[in-house]
C-alpha cells in the first residue's frame, strides 16, 4: 500500500511532477538521459527526481539495454509508471473497493446481488484482516482501520470512525453502502480473530456510519 503522504510530498516539486507526467505518457521505459532532456534538467538532477518517484511508489526502475546496443558498456537505468495509476484524496476514499465488491457480487449471483454483495464484503474484510494480522508484527485492529482510511478514535468504551472511505457513494445510496461497510468492518474483525469488539451501525453527521463497541 502506498503512503499517500509520501506520494503527495513527492509530487509537490514542479520539476518532479513534470517528470512523472512525462514518464507516465510514454509507451516505453524512459532513461535518465531522455528524462533530463524532456525536463530540461541536468542528468544528475533528473536521476534524483526519478529515484524519489520510485521511492514513493509512483515509478518502477530497472536496468535495460537499448535494443540497438552493441558491444560493452554500462546498461542504463530505465523508469516506467506503475500500472494502477494514481489517486489521492484527503481524507482517504476507497470507491474502487465498493465497485469491485458489487461487480463480483452481481457476476457471482445476479439474482440476489444485494445478499451476494454483503457476503463478498464480509469475506474480503476477513481476508484482509487475517493478512494484516499475520503480516504486521503486533498489529491491532485500529492500525488496519487507520490504514484503510477510517480515521478511528477510541474513548475506551467505543471506537468512532471519523471518515467514511465510501463517502460519495453513501450520499447516493446510503442504506446499501452502510450495510456493505458494516459487513466489511465485521469481516475485518473476524479476520483479526478478536471477540472483544463488534461493529454496529450508528450513523452520525460528519463521520462513518459504523462504530466499534465492546463485544
Amino acid at each position: 500500500m502506498r503512503d499517500r503522504w509520501r506520494v503527495l510530498a513527492a509530487l509537490l516539486d514542479k520539476s518532479r511532477r513534470a517528470l512523472y507526467d512525462y514518464v507516465r505518457r510514454q509507451d516505453h521505459p524512459v532513461t535518465r538521459e531522455e528524462a533530463a532532456e524532456a525536463g530540461r534538467l541536468s542528468r544528475g538532477l533528473a536521476a534524483f527526481h526519478l529515484d524519489k518517484l520510485v521511492d514513493a511508489g509512483l515509478l518502477r526502475a530497472r536496468y535495460q539495454s537499448p535494443p540497438d546496443k552493441r558491444g560493452r558498456g554500462r546498461t542504463p537505468k530505465v523508469y516506467e509508471a506503475v500500472e494502477d495509476g494514481l489517486s489521492i484524496t484527503i481524507p482517504e476514499r476507497r470507491y474502487e473497493f465498493i465497485a469491485s465488491v458489487l461487480a463480483d457480487a452481481v457476476a457471482t449471483d445476479p439474482g440476489v446481488a444485494r445478499d451476494a454483495a454483503l457476503r463478498e464484503a464480509r469475506d474480503r474484510g476477513a481476508t484482509l484482516g487475517a493478512r494484516y494480522r499475520d503480516g504486521v508484527p503486533a498489529a491491532v485492529l485500529s492500525d488496519a482501520l487507520a490504514d484503510l482510511g477510517f480515521e478511528p478514535e477510541s474513548d475506551g468504551r467505543r471506537t468512532l470512525l471519523h471518515n467514511c472511505p465510501f463517502h460519495a457513494l453513501a450520499e447516493r445510496q446510503r442504506e446499501l453502502v452502510c450495510e456493505l461497510n458494516l459487513a466489511f468492518v465485521s469481516g475485518l474483525i473476524d479476520g483479526f480473530g478478536t471477540t472483544e469488539v463488534r461493529a454496529l451501525l450508528a450513523p452520525r453527521p460528519g463521520g462513518c456510519c459504523v462504530e466499534l463497541a465492546a463485544g
